[in-house]
């Protein structure tokens, strides 16, 4: 068991005394001034939150959710990163058009955008009501089954049944990614809310870093087509192996929420979300003028990421042909440089609470990274490109937490989950969209060209950042709460009977 604060249940009286509340007495929440969805707490509700806790358990749920993250994550780019192999091992069952062929293999990346966008909106909903445990079991749980299906995929002519499988995985995404600001929410204290969903990030990052590594030093590039489809194989098992383990640790270690709440705010939005319509919060959330065009935005950069990610395989080859490990080796430099950059950003928020500024920085920076990767190709020396790679990975998967945190700040008292879900909704629509036009780009004028679009649509990303207002809606619900509870403690009147006899009533 962590810090513990004990709030008083006290309101200020006309007369300027502080006054005990009876447990019937309701208290006036200051903070749903803020708002018209919060709700009033009940005397229920001010007994249930007089004590504010963190536990220790929250760092092991919060890893765990990492680790089966991080093996959905690897899922999504170990085809793609390898994609060329696949192409010629599979080539009986793949269309015989080259265009119709690439894009029937980028689905296997794009299918974990398309599954996203329908079904974010029920299982948000799920969230909600049922709470963290069920989400977690449901996302991996699908995720182990993607993983042992792939284990039946081993032949040529069973490219179907490695979208199916593909397909599972990409679902239980859904389950997965709007989960790490709500996880923070529920279990971290305020001034590690921001840290532990960059943590959340990471583990996804992490994944990614993974999926870019290993599927080149396991499955080479070979002619021999019963030796690839060998180490396929060993790389399915694998997978199978590790999914299903984490499965059974989520069913026996995940919890809905701690005994209780982390913060008196963090109260607040569980309360107001576990009696408030989904809908009505889809309402209010689309009428938030800052929140949608973060919503845009942060859909162009994330999914900017996603096309380049798909791609990298073959952007890769077409300036350095061969050299699929180098491909790997420059997405994991990417990945991990954003790992990197993810959890400067949790901290650095935590600490100054610049969420408009932090996100604009950072975006214009992810720009800057996306010039050099388009142009630096030219200069023929490969530790460029890696360098390149390390900066734009730096500023553009650091973006993803400060989105999520900057969402949860101008939308609050709305569920963090609601919100991640609808900026992860966005970035799936755009990495499809990015996606299908750099790979026709790149077949028609150049991959140059491709590269050149991106960044044109990180400018129109990074001028329209500038426009979203610095509402931190939470941030002053927390500063009013701590003022009121501060100004409580200080007025208190010692009764007479001890200032005047030196002891207590009940002596």
């Amino acid at each position: 068991m962590g810090q513990v604060a004990v709030i008083p249940n006290k309101k200020r009286q006309p007369n300027g005394e502080a006054q005990l509340l009876s447990p019937s007495t309701p208290a006036e929440d200051p903070v749903c001034k803020q708002g018209d969805s919060c709700t009033a707490d009940t005397p229920e509700d001010n007994d249930s939150v007089q004590e504010h806790r963190v536990y220790k358990r929250r760092w092991l749920i919060l890893g765990l959710f990492c680790l089966y993250s991080l093996s959905n994550a690897y899922q999504w780019i170990h085809l793609n990163i390898i994609v060329n192999i696949f192409d010629k091992y599979y080539s009986e069952s793949l269309p015989e058009d080259r265009f119709q062929r690439e894009t029937a293999l980028d689905w296997l990346s794009m299918i974990y955008m398309l599954a996203y966008i329908p079904l974010i909106f029920p299982t948000t909903w799920l969230l909600d009501k049922k709470g963290l445990r069920l989400i977690a079991m449901c996302g991996s749980c699908l995720n182990a089954i993607g993983a042992c299906l792939k284990c039946g995929c081993v032949s040529p002519d069973r490219f179907a049944l490695l979208m199916f499988a593909q397909t599972t995985c990409a679902i239980a995404q859904v389950f997965i990614l709007g989960l790490p600001a709500r996880l923070a929410a529920v279990w971290f204290g305020p001034n590690e809310v921001s840290t532990a969903t960059a943590i959340g990030v990471f583990g996804n990052q992490v994944g990614v870093a993974v999926g870019f590594l290993l599927p080149p030093l396991l499955v080479p590039n070979s002619d021999n087509l019963e030796e690839m489809g060998d180490n396929i194989a060993n790389m399915f098992y694998g997978s199978a192996a590790i999914t299903s383990f984490l499965f059974i640790l989520v069913v026996i270690v995940f919890r809905n929420e701690p005994p209780h709440p982390p913060s008196r705010a963090q109260y607040l939005v569980i309360q107001n979300t576990s009696h408030e319509h989904y809908g009505k919060s889809l309402v209010k959330l689309f009428k938030n003028r800052n929140f949608v065009i973060l919503m845009v935005t942060y859909g162009v950069n994330t999914g900017s990421y996603y096309a380049i990610s798909t791609l990298l395989n073959p952007v890769i080859l077409h300036y350095y042909p061969g050299h699929e490990k180098t491909a790997g080796e420059i997405g994991l430099t990417l990945v991990l440089a954003g790992v990197l950059g993810s959890i400067l950003a949790g901290i650095w928020l935590d600490k100054t609470k610049t969420f408009k500024g932090t996100t604009v920085g950072i975006y214009a920076l992810s720009l800057l990274g996306m010039i050099g990767f388009t142009f630096l190709f030219d200069v023929n020396e490969i530790w460029v490109v890696f360098l390149t790679g390390a900066f734009l990975g730096f500023f553009m998967t650091g973006y993803l937490p400060v989105g999520f945190e900057f969402a949860a700040e101008i939308t609050y008292p709305e569920s963090e989950g609601t919100s991640s879900g609808l900026l992860n909704a966005s970035a799936q629509t755009f990495g499809i969209i990015l996606t299908i036009s750099m790979r026709a780009i790149m077949n028609m004028p150049s991959v140059r060209g491709a590269n050149l679009a991106v960044s044109v649509a990180l400018l129109l990303g990074t001028i329209m950042t500038a426009f979203i207002g610095a509402d931190y809606r939470r941030q002053r619900a927390g500063e009013k709460v701590y003022s009121i509870e501060h100004v409580i403690s200080k007025d208190t009147p010692i009764p007479k009977e001890d200032t005047q006899h030196g002891s207590s009533k009940d002596n």
